[in-house]
C-alpha cells in the first residue's frame, strides 16, 4: 500500500520497514515491540484499542505522502542513505570496487557510490534523487 513511500524514506535516510504482506496483528505486534509508528492508508487499523504510534497517511501522491509524513514528525535533517531494497545501512565505496556492478555510462559519470552492508545492493546519487532532496528542502524551508 505504501511501498513507494518506503522506498523514499529510507533512501532520504530514515529507518523504514516494510513489509508487503504481513497481517495486521503482526504489524501491530512488531510496531509495539520495536516502538515504531505504523504508517498506513487503511483506516481500519483506527478501530484497534491502545493503537497510538498510527497515522493515516491521506494522499495517495508517493511524493506528497513523503511531504505529508516529513511535516508531520517535524523532520529536519535527513541521516545517510539507507537501502531502498531493504532498509540497510548505505556505506561509501571506492567505485574501483563497484565498477562491475554499475553500468558503464554511470562509472564514468558519476563519483560517489554506495553499497548496502547488508544486501550489498549498490546505489549512487543520480540526478532524480538530488532534484527530490531540493524539492524536499525547498517544502522544508516553507514551513
Amino acid at each position: 500500500m505504501l511501498g513507494r513511500l518506503a522506498r523514499w524514506l529510507r533512501l532520504l535516510g530514515l529507518d523504514t520497514l516494510y513489509y508487503r504482506d504481513i497481517s495486521d496483528g503482526d504489524l501491530i505486534r512488531l510496531a509495539l515491540h520495536d516502538n515504531r509508528i505504523i504508517l498506513t492508508r487503511d483506516t481500519h487499523l483506527l478501530r484497534v484499542k491502545n493503537l497510538r504510534n498510527l497515522f493515516i497517511v491521506h494522499s495517495v501522491n508517493p511524493i506528497e505522502q513523503v511531504i505529508e509524513v516529513i511535516s508531520l514528525f517535524d523532520v529536519k535533517e535527513f541521516g545517510p542513505g539507507r537501502c531502498a531494497r531493504c532498509n540497510g545501512i548505505l556505506d561509501g565505496v571506492d567505485k574501483k570496487i563497484i565498477m562491475d556492478q554499475v553500468p558503464e555510462y554511470v562509472f564514468h559519470r558519476c563519483n560517489s557510490f554506495f553499497r548496502c552492508r547488508d544486501c550489498g545492493n549498490v546505489y549512487w546519487e543520480g540526478t532524480h534523487l538530488k532534484r527530490f532532496r531540493e524539492m524536499l528542502e525547498a517544502v522544508k524551508n516553507l514551513r
